[in-house]
């Protein structure tokens, strides 16, 4: 087991405020953020452990982009880190593409004061961006694939055995709507991914956590948020539109958006069409087999009976 998601909360959570002069409501605040930290420690580790994340010896390198998916995704490794029953490395990277305003100094300041090993990779990208994507069109494919290659490039340069990326269990149903309706094709993102070039392994932690829990958890964390002013500002992304329509079905229907992230990990290939996952063409064959078995069991009875 990876680790003991009921263990006590450590130093990062918030302590019960002390002497008679603490408000009830701030004692609420703190009990709520407690339950708060706490389940997203034990869906983090739960994902861990299903899809064997993190291994003995591991040096994972966490992807910050300063925005609160990742920060989250940086604090509670930290916080299974000294729970741990495997003993794991954790480094910070951050990827500075050089967009026009980016406040260089608000990463390292915050990883400071962390005492974490941490890297800021320097790669103008923006400028590779702004020059090969045509003004109006979506930026976040090339922004994304030129990002991605970077930092898997430096994962090897830093010895680096897994990348931790900070998607959460929205992101994932996201993209699987996302490829249906505009892709034609049955895939999301899967919590562990082995990249395809083959030296990288790729693994999601908040895979099982929802967006608006580490909304919260970011809040009441303060996080120094650095906002993305190369495609956050675009907002009739195709994505947008699906999680508005995600987020109507939340509304009108609770319990629909946790029954379809079950089913994306329950896939009954054979209810499918997929003839590369599953052998159609042989359903003929596997009739007869199991007729002649059936006729097998029926002459054995009728053995016994004499």
């Amino acid at each position: 087991m990876f680790v003991d998601a009921t263990a006590p909360t450590q130093a990062s959570d918030v302590s019960e405020p002390s002497g008679a002069q603490a408000s009830s409501e701030d004692m609420r605040k703190k009990r709520e953020f407690n339950k708060l930290q706490k389940r997203l420690r034990r869906l983090t580790g739960n994902a861990i452990i299903d899809y064997g994340m993190i291994n003995e010896g591991d040096r994972v390198m966490v992807c910050l982009s300063g925005g609160k998916d990742s920060y989250t995704m940086l604090s509670i490794l930290m916080n299974l880190q000294r729970n741990a029953p495997v003993n794991f490395e954790l480094v910070a990277v951050n990827m500075d593409q050089k967009q026009p305003g980016f406040p260089e100094h608000v990463l390292p300041e915050y990883l400071e004061t962390l005492g974490i090993e941490y890297h800021i990779v320097e790669r103008d990208t923006y400028s590779i961006v702004k020059e090969k994507v045509p003004e109006g069109k979506t930026t976040c494919a090339l922004c994304s694939r030129l990002r991605r290659g970077t930092l898997y490039g430096f994962a090897e340069e830093i010895g680096a055995t897994k990348v931790a990326l900070g998607h959460h269990r929205d992101d994932i149903l996201e993209t699987l709507f996302l490829n249906m309706f505009y892709s034609g094709s049955l895939k999301a993102m899967p919590p562990k991914l082995l990249a395809d070039d083959g030296r990288n392994m790729v693994i999601r932690p908040l895979a099982y956590c929802s967006e608006a829990d580490i909304q919260q958890y970011s809040d009441a964390m303060a996080f120094p948020i650095i906002p993305c002013n190369l495609c956050g500002s675009q907002e009739n992304l195709q994505r947008q539109n699906i999680k508005e329509m995600l987020g109507e079905w939340k509304r009108r229907h609770p319990g629909r958006i946790e029954s379809m992230f079950k089913a994306v990990t329950n896939v009954a290939p054979s209810q499918l069409a997929d003839r590369s996952l599953f052998d159609f063409q042989g359903l003929e064959a596997r009739q007869s087999e199991m007729a002649r078995n059936r006729i097998d069991t029926v002459s054995l009875t009728e053995a016994d009976d004499e």
